[in-house]
């Protein structure tokens, strides 16, 4: 496990009767990038809050950075949810620099680390402006840029373009992958979208149906579509 950047081992999981995950076992190199794909309700989301360490998995073992104590996962991993969560009444500088300023950085060393980031995320004259004027994937990218800014080695992303048109998610899939070059992290992003998830991560998972389970794991570059959902119908 301490060679890994995201190590998970047979882990399950449920609330109260409800079994939610079962004997999942993944993993994620240093600076790695994993899709994690299954039908609603598999346990995705909740697989990302036990890597987080916001919540500890009924069974199995789960080390983020070599680590296994929640405290120390949770230390490790940034965690950017579907919904931008962009506080309404801060502008966009100010919204992805909030990581820092909460870190006890000054707001104005905060606003100045951010506002270079602006122009390679593609917001370059947007600083000043509130949340409620950008558009969905300029709202998503500031969100983006947050959590980078949260300084965390580990990425967890959840269905960040789901709330998105077709043609802005996929323009910010092919954004999100430059993004991650220029800055590398090790990464697992849960998608509902099998497109998403083979044109976005070098590596796929695909679980069942609840209890979630994997059924698939292989690289992208030897999928194909059909596979994914051959798998998801399994």
């Amino acid at each position: 496990m301490a060679g890994a950047a995201i190590s998970i081992v047979d882990v399950s999981h449920g609330y109260d009767q409800l079994p939610v995950l079962a004997g999942v076992s993944l993993e994620v190199p240093p600076g790695g990038r994993l899709a994690v794909i299954g039908p609603s309700g598999c346990g995705k989301s909740t697989l990302l809050s036990l890597v987080a360490g916001l919540e500890q998995p009924r069974a199995g073992r789960i080390a983020v950075g070599g680590q296994e104590p929640a405290r120390e996962r949770l230390a490790r991993c940034a965690l950017m949810p579907q919904d931008d969560l962009l506080l309404p009444w801060r502008s966009a500088l100010d919204n992805a620099a909030l990581p820092l300023v909460n870190a006890g950085v000054s707001r104005r060393d905060a606003r100045d680390a951010a506002r270079p980031l602006f122009a390679r995320f593609g917001l370059a004259g947007f600083e000043d402006t509130a949340p409620r004027r950008l558009s969905g994937g300029m709202r998503q990218r500031v969100a983006f840029l947050r959590t980078l800014l949260a300084g965390k080695g580990v990425l967890l992303l959840d269905e960040p373009f789901a709330s998105l048109d077709a043609l802005t998610r996929e323009e910010l899939q092919a954004w999100l992958v430059d993004a991650l070059d220029q800055e590398p992290r090790s990464a697992i992003m849960v998608t509902h979208d099998v497109d998403e998830a083979l044109r976005t991560c070098p590596r796929v998972v695909v679980l069942s149906g609840r209890p979630g389970r994997v059924v698939l794991a292989g690289a992208s570059a030897d999928l194909t579509r059909d596979d994914v959902l051959e798998a998801l119908r399994s």
